[in-house]
């Protein structure tokens, strides 16, 4: 089968899990509450097939982009001015107790909060899963933030922080990994924020400003001028690709140990190759360890074209990458594993948010259906255990999406419920019906923006001529 069609069934399942969960929980809350439920549709539009159960019509529609659960009353046509005093009195009156607008307003309420509570439920067990089945530490990305290298013009070495050194406070992160540093850093872009590390057992406090371009998933901790310890030991040569390479010329071989370069020690090709090209190319002095004796060869570093277009230099090997432990966490440490993963992810999403609101963060960096697209096609290319680790990072995102307080989404509604609960009275229907007419035409607008988004920043429009 096609990549392109696989992709696409991943991507049509995944949205497909994600709106039935989301769906189901509106369902279930309201027939806990007594709502009569006349739909439950997987899809938009016109009515492939199906079955009625119980005046429930459980069906799916001929588009793909999401789904609904329709209730007696819910509609602003159908809506009945019913007030919590009064409800009581509906009933009493042979009036239609299954309709959602005769309910309670907390158990309305419970009803839209119901749909975004279980997409939460699905990505902590998701989450919970992965670290049962399948948990991948990386290890220096997970670990405390060690740095081997300071580049030399970095915004870093402004603050004093030398090799060996470790980073502790980063932005409003204490103890932050590099993996905090990386996403952290990426919505702080033309920002400066604090930062704090420890140097001979002494906490240094300072702040760094964050710039660079691109976006938030652009940025790693090179921007800022600092390489990350990777392993414990120094590099070791896994292949010597191009024969022609200095590497090559200088007699390097699989398996030999790369000790120091001019009598530094290194832990990564990341901070060799900044070395390097501090060095501006020049000729460095490597001690290698080979077959038990060691020995220094001079080198000269091959230039070669770095990130966002600035020279780099190479020396010309492929070392042996860092450890990555799989484990298969118990049951209860995979259940706190899930929920750290969970509120970590989800803190993550406020402050991309809490961004945009304040300007820090570009819209463009939203993903619609096309992202969400390239995103399944790039994790199912990593493996199955990538997908589920998107599909929980998805319906969270749906979950909180679904709770902004914006009419036409879950949030609307119970902000609506919340202001009539003070006034202690509903709102004029046809007030309420305006807004929603007016949000309704905004959410097509945005929908339609990240839609136009997602295909500018497909590669067919970013490849730029060479």
């Amino acid at each position: 089968m096609p990549h392109f069609l696989i992709v696409t069934v991943y991507f049509l399942v995944i949205l497909g899990i994600m709106v039935l969960v989301h769906e189901f929980g509106h369902f279930a809350a309201a027939k806990l509450c007594g709502v009569r439920v006349e739909a439950f549709s997987i899809g938009m539009g016109k009515r492939l097939f199906g079955w009625v159960h119980n005046g429930t019509d459980y069906k799916v529609c001929m588009l793909p982009i999401g789904g609904y659960v329709k209730m007696t009353g819910e509609t602003e046509m159908e809506m009945i001015q019913t007030s919590p005093t009064e409800t009581e009195t509906v009933a009493q009156a042979g009036g239609d107790t299954g309709n959602f607008n005769t309910k309670p307003r907390w158990q309305r309420m419970i009803i839209a909060f119901a749909g975004p509570i279980a997409n939460f439920i699905l990505a902590i067990v998701i989450f919970t899963g992965i670290a049962h089945y399948h948990h991948e530490t990386v290890e220096w990305l997970q670990s405390r933030s060690e740095v081997d290298y300071v580049t030399a013009n970095g915004a870093a070495a402004k603050t004093g922080i030398q090799a060996g050194d470790s980073v502790v406070q980063f932005a409003d992160v204490e103890n932050p990994t590099w993996q905090d540093i990386d996403m952290h850093g990426g919505l702080k872009q033309n920002l400066t924020v604090p930062f704090a590390y420890v140097h001979n057992g002494t906490r240094v406090d300072s702040t760094i400003p964050v710039n660079f371009t691109g976006g938030p998933e652009d940025f790693d901790s090179e921007d800022l001028g600092l390489i990350p310890r990777f392993q414990g030991g120094p590099i070791v040569v896994q292949d010597i690709p191009d024969a022609t390479s200095p590497a090559a010329q200088a007699g390097l071989q699989a398996g030999d140990t790369l000790l120091a370069l001019d009598g530094h020690t290194f832990h990564s090709a990341l901070a060799t190759r900044a070395y390097l090209k501090d060095g501006n190319g020049k000729p460095v002095t490597l001690t290698i360890l080979h077959g038990g004796s060691t020995r220094n060869v001079s080198i000269k570093p091959l230039a070669s074209a770095g990130k966002n277009g600035a020279e780099d230099y190479t020396i010309g090997f492929a070392p042996v990458l860092p450890p990555v432990v799989t484990t298969r966490q118990p049951m209860a440490l995979a259940l706190k594993t899930g929920w750290q993963d969970f509120t970590k992810s989800s803190l993550l999403i406020f402050d991309v948010l809490g961004g945009m609101f304040k300007h820090q963060v570009s819209v463009r960096n939203l993903s619609g259906p096309v992202g969400i697209a390239q995103q399944v096609g790039l994790a199912q290319s990593m493996g199955t255990w990538k997908v589920l680790e998107l599909m929980a990072g998805i319906s969270l995102n749906l979950g909180i999406f679904n709770l902004l307080p914006m009419p036409v989404l879950d949030g609307g509604m119970i902000l609506f419920l919340l202001i009539e609960s003070v006034m202690r009275r509903d709102v004029n229907a046809e007030v309420k019906e305006r807004i929603y007419q007016a949000a309704f035409v905004c959410i097509l607008i945005f929908a339609a923006f990240v839609i136009f988004n997602d295909i500018t920043k497909l590669s067919i429009f970013t490849h730029k001529p060479s």
